[in-house]
């Protein structure tokens, strides 16, 4: 009977021993899938942040484009501007010289003809 009572005592006691270990090991494997778990929420974040940064930057390139494409667009009309004025201006002076040109041939013309009027004046006049 005695063998039997420490056979039954010792069963017990290793009954506890297996249930204090598998508690033991179920709450290391929890808490080890709890940090796995957390581990992967901290690096899915961090994807998240890289890819908002990486979609902030690319808007931010669009943007800057942009930008240097409209004063590109607003250097070449003033630069267009700036060409066809000057050459308005030239042709202008090209047409004032060429009236002025046309002003002293036709001057010219004047004071030829009146040398020879006088000169018959004075073929008539002798």
């Amino acid at each position: 009977e005695r063998d039997a009572e420490d056979y039954k005592q010792q069963m017990a006691e290793e009954r506890r021993d297996s249930l204090a270990f598998r508690n033991a090991e179920g709450r290391r494997i929890r808490d080890l899938e709890s940090d796995m778990k957390t581990e992967e929420q901290q690096a899915e974040h961090e994807s998240y942040e890289l890819k908002w940064a990486g979609e902030r930057d690319a808007e931010d390139y669009k943007r800057q484009v942009a930008e240097e494409r409209r004063d590109s667009l607003a250097f070449r009309n003033a630069e267009g501007r700036r060409i066809r004025d000057l050459e308005s201006d030239m042709k202008t002076e090209e047409q004032q010289a060429e009236h002025e040109s046309y002003e002293l041939k036709w001057a010219g013309e004047r004071d030829a003809e009146d040398y020879k009027q006088q000169m018959a004046e004075e073929r008539r006049d002798s």
